[in-house]
């Protein structure tokens, strides 16, 4: 459980990593997150490029991370773990990290697991992408980008896109990339989908790892085929904790937590829920073929 990384971090500290800079990208996602509804939802994502790849996420990964950092250090201050810790900020609906290596523009997919004994762990798939864009001669006004079109089919869907050569990327949001300039929008046909770009601004003091991932350490992810992959996270999804279950004895549930009063059974019940509604909140996927 995080509650152990968490312990640990505050026993020993935390790591620092070397700074850079970045070009972040804002994009506001309007998602569609149930096939059978036309209710549509927001979430800000963001891409950092760097000078040797591309980082895509949901922002509120990183958004919170001054919040977080200020809870840490008081509970390192007092020495006792907050149970209600994880209520205080924003779940992200997107769990996924994405990189693209520049300049070979391949691809790794990042989810973040518990392993045995619920301890967290990467697992990953790579992939070498060669989307098949048709240029054509449109063009549209969005926001103060002058964009080009382009459309190709991935994912079992047809996408357009608007990419403007004014951001000297061949980037985009998600997997997107490989057209002459930086995806400003993009959508599939049926509009379940929707990148737009809001704004950017350029980090100068960019670190990689989010504040929560410098104090979990938890090394290089572990690098599968993606058929492989998809069937982990699959059945990882309908039950995070399947793999520790046999250990969650009724003397462990009714234990209480260290430093609380909130018993371990309750804590685990919250956490089961908080899992569920980031990974089955959502049943139409982005790519049709990943079901």
């Amino acid at each position: 459980m995080r509650k152990i990384v968490i312990l640990l971090a505050l026993t020993f500290g935390i790591f620092t990593f070397a700074q850079e800079t970045a070009n972040r990208f804002f994009y506001n996602l309007t998602y569609k997150p149930k096939k059978d509804s036309d209710s549509l939802l927001k979430e800000m994502m963001i891409l950092d490029i760097t000078k040797d790849k591309s980082i895509y996420r949901d922002y509120s990964a990183v958004s919170q991370d001054s919040l977080i950092k200020d809870q840490m250090e008081k509970m390192q201050r007092s020495g006792q773990f907050n149970p209600d810790f994880q209520k205080m900020f924003k779940q992200p609906k997107f769990s996924a990290t994405i990189t693209k290596a520049y300049p070979s523009m391949k691809m790794q997919y990042v989810e973040m697991i518990f392993g045995g004994m619920a301890a967290p762990m990467y697992i990953s798939y790579s992939e070498n992408l060669k989307f098949d864009w048709k240029v054509e001669p449109d063009t549209l006004k969005i926001g103060e980008y002058n964009t080009q079109k382009a459309t190709t089919e991935f994912g079992g869907r047809k996408w357009t896109a608007w990419f403007s050569a004014d951001l000297p990327f061949q980037d985009g949001p998600y997997k997107f990339s490989g057209l002459p300039g930086l995806i400003v929008k993009i959508e599939d046909e049926g509009k379940n989908y929707s990148w737009e770009l809001e704004g950017n601004k350029n980090i100068k003091d960019f670190q990689e790892k989010t504040y929560m991932e410098t104090l979990m350490n938890m090394g290089d992810p572990k690098d599968l085929p993606k058929k492989e992959f998809l069937k982990k996270f699959n059945q990882y999804k309908k039950d995070p904790f399947g793999s520790v279950r046999q250990y969650w004895t009724p003397e462990v549930m009714n234990q209480t937590m260290p430093g609380t009063t909130k018993k371990i059974g309750d804590y685990i019940k919250e956490q089961e829920r908080a899992l569920d509604e980031l990974y089955n909140s959502i049943n139409n996927p982005i790519e049709l073929n990943e079901e």
